[in-house]
């Protein structure tokens, strides 16, 4: 019993420390891509911030929501949703796109 209380009195004193390891939680960004178009197109975000970003899909066809330098991929056919997680990151323009029309439906997540 007093290992175990031990144990829980450690672990609660390093949660509540300054920097420790308990998971922030993530900044939910929505958005939709209609007629070939990410809207907002642009996403400001804080630095060191995880970020969910949630897209549906207004196009008649899917799309194929990715981002090489962000590392995420997805499907998300024609009228559904997906979500992705970002971790954080530092400050910086993180580009994304249709995969299916990579060199003309573009977005970014500007993180400052």
């Amino acid at each position: 019993m007093f290992r175990f209380a031990a144990t829980f009195t450690a672990l609660a004193l390093f949660a509540s420390l300054p920097g420790s390891a308990v998971a922030q939680q993530p900044l939910e960004i929505s958005l939709t891509i209609k007629d070939g178009k990410f809207s907002p197109a642009e996403i400001e975000v804080p630095a060191n911030t995880p970020v969910r970003l949630k897209l549906k899909n207004l196009e008649a066809k899917p799309v194929e929501f990715e981002s090489n330098i962000l590392r995420f991929e997805k499907i998300v056919t024609a009228g559904s949703e997906a979500t992705v997680n970002v971790r954080p990151q530092k400050p910086g323009r993180y580009e994304f796109f249709d995969e299916f029309r990579e060199e003309t439906v573009r977005g970014a997540l500007v993180v400052k």
